[in-house]
């Protein structure tokens, strides 16, 4: 039956005596003059089989849907038994039953990358190749095999958990690690820290965290995606490989580098050849706060990870790459997915999707029920299983905190989700409404049904400018009168900011314990607070008011109401603010652009 499977897809039919003989045989040996696995690749699988009538591959059917339909084929005397086994990822688990199958392996849709050339006559990804299938050494596309891809997430955010990505590693089975540490604000951190100092630029928390768990991604055969290169990824990567040949380890690392998403350099001829790159929410154009701007990058998809995975990469460090694109370019690369087939696109933009906060799919910052998540002091990051129909599980590995439910993934995926039936990323559109989600077993969450489309003609280009100078000063009264207390200084404190003759865009007064979260939904404060936190913030163009605010806090405390408290850690400091400002251009004033090397250590 894998014989048959492998020639003719999913579904088969046995049409008669003949058929079934020859179904009989295939159990034992192939077909006379079958050829080897690798020409049944090239042949796209297209030979038919003596007495077997194949039917065109369908959608995959569930389980039970499959059962049903081979009994009916199967219950003439003597035919085979079709035999019902767990797929290895689950083996070990639960025991939920899948139909024992080779996948289909389709004609591979093979096409060579080739180079657009650059600004400078290099050559560069061209996001126009589609993904092969075929091995090619070190870097080889695996062959749609039925086998599970496992995705680990191993940091959220720049500043997550250190100890995540090392238990990922070393806590179970993965393929990928897969490690997010860029925001719109991180950015514009990282350009000023590139300006200061040529070689920062990238998440320095990176290179450390690689020396810990090289050693085991290389024994294991781990391959990682993270654009912890920020504005100096080419930095980033050859930090890695300073630590790979500090490490000895036991073969050369390679790593893939992606670039081409820092457009700053650019600017001024986008917009002298008519690119507005006007602001997505008010609609001014970008030649309005032009000289004030600290960052500006474009956001790419997927394609260049996949072309760095096929070059041999075992690290591929990207700069502003999408978050959902970490984890779909391992799952595309694996099966070798057509890049118009939206729908498998989508299911492995929403795998990225769940995944890119860590442990917030994994009971972090739960709301439905987070009392009864235990172990939070050891939580376990997500996992993707994915299939290669597109269908995937949502897991952590076994023994850790945290829990992974419908309603952890359900809450994962309604942040940052905006139109729920367009989530738009470079690489396709995915529909938030189709996606079907099961409890699968403990902490197994499957995830069915994504549907997709087609990917825009425009990439979002995220912008970060200087807009002025910010500080915020606290004091904390207490009961009695704690709140009434805490209003009277900030009468004071205005007052005197006022005679001062001193100018704020924007002064912004919290009394943390009363209203700071819910503002005027919060009600009337309990009169018995034990105590009350006054925040005050201000904002200006200019710094020089900022700066006489941040001398105005300490004084209250012997000049204001009483029973204060919380002033010990001094003067507040100024601040520079970053703003932030969404843009559009055509992706075609990138892709020629973007460039993937493989650098070896």
């Amino acid at each position: 039956m894998g014989a048959v499977h492998r020639f003719r897809g999913d579904v088969v039919r046995f049409a008669g005596p003949s058929a079934r003989e020859a179904a009989a045989q295939l159990r034992i040996r192939a077909p006379a003059g079958a050829a080897s696995a690798r020409s049944r690749r090239r042949a796209g699988h297209a030979r038919p089989l003596p007495g077997i009538r194949g039917q065109r591959r369908r959608p995959a059917l569930e389980p039970a849907d499959l059962r049903s339909r081979l009994r009916r084929h199967l219950r003439a005397p003597g035919a085979i038994r079709q035999r019902y086994v767990d797929d290895r990822a689950e083996r070990h688990r639960h025991g939920e039953l899948r139909v024992a199958r080779k996948p289909v392996a389709a004609r591979p849709q093979v096409r060579a990358a080739r180079a657009a050339r650059g600004p400078r006559g290099r050559a560069h990804l061209d996001p126009r190749a589609r993904a092969a299938s075929s091995r090619r050494g070190a870097g080889a596309v695996s062959a749609v095999n039925g086998r599970t891809v496992r995705i680990a997430a191993g940091q959220g955010f720049w500043g997550d958990w250190l100890e995540a990505p090392v238990r990922q590693v070393r806590g179970g089975p993965i393929d990928y690690l897969m490690m997010d540490y860029l925001a719109e604000v991180t950015m514009s951190i990282l350009q000023k820290q590139k300006s200061r100092d040529p070689a920062a630029g990238y998440a320095r928390d990176f290179v450390p965290l690689m020396e810990r768990i090289l050693p085991d991604v290389v024994e294991r055969g781990i391959k990682i995606t993270s654009n912890a290169g920020g504005v100096n990824p080419r930095g980033c990567a050859e930090a890695v490989l300073a630590v790979a040949r500090k490490l000895r380890l036991p073969r050369p690392l390679r790593v893939g580098l992606v670039a081409g998403d820092d457009v700053l350099e650019r600017l001024d001829d986008l917009i002298a050849r008519g690119h507005s790159l006007s602001d997505m929410e008010t609609g001014r154009p970008l030649s309005d706060i032009r000289d004030l701007v600290l960052s500006a990058n474009a956001y790419l998809g997927m394609a260049p990870i996949v072309e760095a995975l096929r070059g041999g990469a075992d690290v591929v460090v990207t700069g502003r790459v999408t978050d959902t694109g970490l984890t779909l370019g391992p799952i595309f690369h694996e099966f070798g997915w057509s890049p118009e087939d939206w729908d498998k696109v989508a299911a492995g933009t929403v795998a990225g999707h769940i995944i890119e906060c860590g442990a917030q799919a994994s009971g972090g910052n739960l709301l439905k029920g987070w009392r009864s998540v235990r172990g939070l002091a050891d939580p376990g990051f997500p996992i993707v299983e994915a299939a290669a129909d597109g269908s995937f599980v949502v897991t952590k590995h076994p023994g850790t905190g945290g829990v992974v439910s419908v309603a952890s993934v359900s809450e994962q995926l309604v942040y940052e989700m905006g139109d729920p039936r367009s989530y738009i990323t470079p690489d396709g559109v995915a529909d938030f409404t189709s996606i079907q989600l099961r409890q699968a077993g403990r902490d197994r969450v499957r995830v069915t049904g994504v549907r997709g489309g087609p990917r825009t003609p425009m990439l979002k280009v995220s912008i970060a400018y200087f807009w002025g100078y910010k500080a915020v000063g606290t004091l904390v009264y207490a009961w009695p009168e704690a709140y009434d207390k805490a209003k009277a200084a900030d009468r004071v404190l205005r007052r005197r900011l006022a005679d001062l003759g001193l100018e704020f865009d924007q002064i912004l007064t919290e009394f943390v314990g009363v209203d700071a979260t819910h503002g005027r939904l919060s009600g009337a404060p309990s009169p018995d607070l034990p105590e009350v936190q006054l925040r005050v913030g201000v904002r200006a163009r200019e710094r020089a008011p900022v700066e006489r605010f941040t001398r105005e806090i300490a004084p209250l405390v012997l000049t204001g109401p009483p029973s204060v408290t919380g002033f010990a850690g001094g003067r507040p400091a100024v601040e520079e603010i970053v703003a932030y400002w969404p843009a559009l251009i055509d992706r075609r004033e990138i892709e020629p652009y973007v460039r993937v090397d493989i650098l070896d250590a």
